[in-house]
């Protein structure tokens, strides 16, 4: 890996002070954007994120970094009842269901190492996720993006619920605390929709098609779930260049 390529301009959320002619002048560093682009069904992405909130944890640089979540639906075109998900892995990467349940303990075994529950069973349905999207980007006003994207990832993951019904929606903004009338509103508001259609462009465009895919700053970025110690490094690095401006 390059790290050099991953150093931006950025971080800190700690005041610099300067002096001029006299005076300190106080200046608020900026924080360390990490645009995470997901979806909510994505179990690597989970654990992607699990990993780097455990990174920064350990550097103890929660104060200067930011967290922005960023839509990106797996199966945007996957039908309102879902599909069975030996079914659809099989359709979509030609996988075996020997090769499935190896993938699927895998990621259990990864989960439990991050305090994750990875609960697959037979009956479980792929679906689609678009309208979490909406509330995620709704929720980012009140601070509760991160929390709603762990409430709705545990309710498809670890509670074998269907994220894509409006009343697991609903019952998503209440447990976070958010206005659940006012999000569900948002679900049928041609705006909010054509905000998280507009984004996804967006990064698509900056060719994006995997995740989940973290970025520092709009300059630079990490693709796949990242071990914590590479995440640490970079995460390091940033930090260390910052302090040097």
């Amino acid at each position: 890996m390059n790290i050099e390529h991953l150093f931006t301009n950025s971080v800190s959320s700690k005041y610099e002070y300067r002096q001029i002619k006299g005076y300190y002048k106080v200046k608020m560093k900026e924080k360390l954007k990490i645009d995470i682009v997901s979806d909510v069904v994505c179990p690597w992405c989970t654990i992607g994120y699990k990993r780097l909130e455990k990174a920064i944890i350990e550097l103890d640089i929660k104060d200067q970094v930011e967290i922005e979540w960023q839509p990106f639906e797996l199966n945007p075109n996957m039908v309102a009842e879902g599909q069975n998900v030996t079914e659809h892995l099989t359709e979509k990467y030609g996988s075996t269901v020997e090769q499935q349940k190896e993938s699927k303990q895998n990621m259990t075994n990864i989960g439990k190492e991050l305090d994750l529950t990875f609960d697959y069973f037979d009956e479980m349905r792929m679906v689609n996720t678009f309208e979490a999207h909406v509330l995620l980007e709704y929720a980012i006003k009140f601070g509760k993006q991160t929390e709603l994207k762990m409430c709705l990832t545990t309710a498809f993951f670890s509670e074998r619920k269907d994220v894509s019904k409006r009343d697991i929606l609903k019952e998503a903004l209440q447990t976070v605390g958010l206005n659940a009338e006012e999000g569900l509103a948002q679900l049928d508001n041609n705006e909010a929709r054509k905000e998280i259609r507009s984004k996804q462009s967006y990064w698509k465009n900056l060719g994006v098609n995997s995740v989940p895919t973290i970025v520092f700053n709009r300059k630079s970025s990490l693709t796949g779930a990242q071990p914590v110690d590479t995440f640490k490094k970079v995460l390091s690095e940033l930090i260390t260049k910052q302090k040097q401006i």
